[in-house]
């Protein structure tokens, strides 16, 4: 044998090698095992020589077929097996790297070739343990085949990759091995974890075509494939950016449209295949940096059907997508609002708020939860309480903060009424209410503690002002505001805020308990309540005398609308200086306006804990700076007197007036200058009237010879 193996025809060398293998297989391979080894080590040697000049008449498909079954063995000797499966992983091994390295000789991921290596591979690596072997030195059949695996995934390029997936996922089916997917999700770890970087997204793609043609499989089989790529696609997500990471995104949301309109009720195993995919969504987005999570939560938030759309399927569709949703919103880590809220992301996230079904409104509200709380408050406020929440965790807002609570923060407090006054479950009302509460605790401050309260008001409001709204939804409103006003006046610092909610509570623990907190359930009560006792009620004018005690500004809320039901997300409207002088002349002017703030005036009286004193003035520091900032009470009268001299001109004078006032002046100069310069020009001609009596005509003028034509 060995003139065969310094034999420089490597055909012939190895058709002998497997001529002596059957031999050895009829005759007895326990005499000739060694020399069988010793001729497989020998090509693996020849596998390793790189050759100056390639072959090309040199071909190796016949020992890919050799080797291949090989790998397949089942002797009944166990040792015998090992070592003949071993044997033909190493042959594979030897073709691999013969080929692979130059271009010039047979194409290895050829379609024949590639479904007798990968299969053989595979069949070796499901024969073994998934768990990692701690002796590094035992070379078994499946070590060795993942080994060779790895390799043939390293060396694959862009072109080949699907070469090597096709068969392994024909291999999966075929065999039955999606479910359970512990083996699946082990291969395709180890392919995402050997391939070229740039060329992962090419796997993800790969699955998720396969998961295309297996739409008509079972639950279970489907849901594993979404199960073993929620495992893969994060490794995935670092090279995946721009078109490529909205096109997973988006083939995901297809899949579960397809899952949602296939079928007209979801079961369970189809409950869980969305899930799969949800969190495969989730686990895509967690790997990509905040400012393409929320590139990734608009395009979802686009796809949601309209609110329109009430048949089943749409409310089931709606439900699935801003789970996805709330999914990426969980990854998300906020730092400013005006990023995490941006306009077009903002507004259909408020439309969807007011939608009737009460599932969508809750996904809504978690969505909410997960964008504003910055402090890890969410569990901490999810139940309403009037008790002081001893693990709240808060920070002064920022500038942007308060910036963005003026610019958007009405129309999420409006959206939030709106969404209370729609049901009176107890985990729809407790979901508004933690919404309400994360915007108090990150938002609240000096400068909008006035909004927050008009929308306290807002909330108690509507329990006093609509009709067909039922008695224990009208408490639990109540309760809601108290919370809420107790939680403001908490984060604020506000003293007198605080012992004025603390005054309300007491009265209602002995005259109207169901004015508090826990909330009712609407199946477990069905006494009657006097909702009738004002003198429980928060009431405004109080609310601006507490914020004047602590000196602060209250001009807002004396002069301010509650927030009121089904009201529109325009907030400037509800901020114009006009409408606060001509409502202020009004109530001057009339007596009937008289007479409601005589009413007013009682109301503080009658309010717990607010009478009608002068206090002494504060004189602290603070309370000084404040003074001195401020302008004089003369500046301030001189002010209102022009505001309501310019309310009463625009209200009593003629048309005809206002037109003359408001004539442009510009008019009068242009006038006085066109005369001006007539007046110039005229003088210019009788001093230029000699001088043109002496030239020539124009027509007697004669052109040079270079403007002839």
């Amino acid at each position: 044998v060995s003139p065969i193996f310094n034999s420089s025809s490597t055909t012939h060398f190895f058709i002998i090698t497997c001529y002596i293998y059957n031999c050895f297989i009829f005759y007895g391979i326990y005499h000739f095992l060694s020399l069988l080894f010793y001729l497989f080590l020998q090509f693996v040697k020849f596998a390793n020589i790189n050759e100056d000049t390639p072959s090309y008449h040199r071909r190796y498909d016949f020992f890919i077929s050799k080797f291949s079954s090989m790998c397949h063995g089942n002797n009944d000797n166990i040792e015998l097996r090992d070592s003949i499966r071993l044997a033909g992983i190493k042959g594979l091994q030897g073709v691999i790297r013969k080929t692979v390295s130059d271009d010039l000789v047979e194409n290895i991921w050829e379609k024949q070739h590639m479904e007798k290596i990968v299969p053989s591979l595979l069949f070796n690596m499901q024969s073994g343990d998934l768990t990692p072997v701690e002796d590094a030195t035992t070379v078994t059949p499946p070590v060795l085949a993942e080994e060779v695996l790895r390799e043939l995934v390293g060396r694959a390029s862009f072109g080949h990759i699907r070469s090597v997936l096709k068969p392994l996922l024909t291999h999966l089916d075929r065999h039955e091995l999606w479910v359970p997917n512990t083996f699946a999700i082990h291969t395709f770890r180890i392919v995402m974890i050997s391939i070229q970087p740039q060329y992962s997204y090419t796997v993800v793609e790969t699955l998720m075509q396969h998961l295309d043609n297996n739409f008509k499989s079972s639950p279970k089989t489907r849901t594993s494939l979404a199960v073993v790529l929620s495992k893969i696609i994060a490794i995935a997500a670092g090279e995946s950016v721009g078109p490529s990471a909205l096109d997973i995104i988006n083939n995901l949301l297809t899949h579960l449209r397809t899952s949602v309109s296939n079928t007209s009720e979801i079961t369970p195993e189809e409950s869980q295949y969305q899930e799969a995919l949800i969190n495969a969504l989730g686990e895509f987005a967690n790997h990509h940096p905040d400012y393409q999570k929320i590139e990734i939560m608009l395009f979802i938030m686009n796809t949601v059907p309209d609110l329109s759309k009430k048949s089943k399927g749409d409310q089931m569709l709606q439900n699935i997508l801003l789970k996805s949703l709330l999914k990426v919103g969980t990854q998300y880590s906020t730092v400013s609002f005006e990023k995490a809220f941006p306009a077009s992301f903002l507004q259909p996230l408020l439309k969807m708020a007011r939608n009737p079904h009460d599932p969508t409104r809750i996904i809504v509200m978690q969505i909410f939860q997960a964008l504003l709380d910055r402090h890890q408050n969410e569990k901490v406020l999810s139940v309403v309480s009037i008790k002081p929440y001893a693990a709240l965790s808060q920070e002064p807002p920022s500038r942007s903060d308060i910036i963005f609570t003026h610019k958007y923060g009405a129309n999420i407090m409006q959206a939030l009424i709106d969404s209370m006054a729609l049901s009176d479950k107890v985990d729809s009302l407790s979901s508004s209410y933690n919404t309400a509460a994360l915007l108090i605790v990150e938002m609240a401050c000096g400068e909008t503690v006035q909004e927050f309260l008009l929308f306290i008001l807002g909330i108690q409001q509507v329990a006093v002002t609509t009709e067909n709204l039922s008695e224990i939804h009208k408490c639990s409103l109540y309760s809601i505001s108290i919370a809420l006003l107790t939680l403001t006046a908490r984060v604020t610092g506000i003293n007198n805020l605080l012992e004025y909610a603390q005054k309300i509570i007491e009265d209602r623990k002995h005259d109207a308990p169901y004015f508090l907190p826990p909330l009712l359930e609407p199946k477990k009560s069905s006494s009657k309540y006097n909702l009738n006792v004002p003198h429980l009620a928060i009431d405004k004018m109080a609310l601006a005398e507490c914020l004047q005690n602590a000196g602060m500004d209250f001009n807002r809320l004396q002069t301010g609308l509650p927030y009121a039901l089904n009201q529109s997300d325009n907030p400037g409207h509800r901020h114009s200086w006009v409408e606060t002088v001509s409502s202020n002349m009004t109530q001057r002017n009339s007596s009937a306006d008289l007479t409601a703030y005589n009413a007013d005036a009682d109301s503080i009286s009658s309010s717990p804990g607010v009478s009608k004193k002068t206090l002494a003035p504060e004189y602290t520091v603070d309370a000084m700076k404040r003074y001195l900032a401020e302008p004089s009470e003369s500046v301030k009268r001189e002010q209102q007197e022009k505001q309501m001299q310019i309310v009463r001109t625009f209200r009593e004078s003629d048309f005809e007036d206002l037109m003359k006032r408001t004539e442009p002046k510009h008019d009068v100069i242009q006038n006085r200058l066109n005369d001006l310069f007539n007046s110039l020009a005229i003088d210019n001609k009788t001093t230029q009237n000699p001088s043109t009596n002496n030239e020539k005509p124009i027509y007697e003028t004669n052109f040079p010879e270079l403007f002839y034509y």
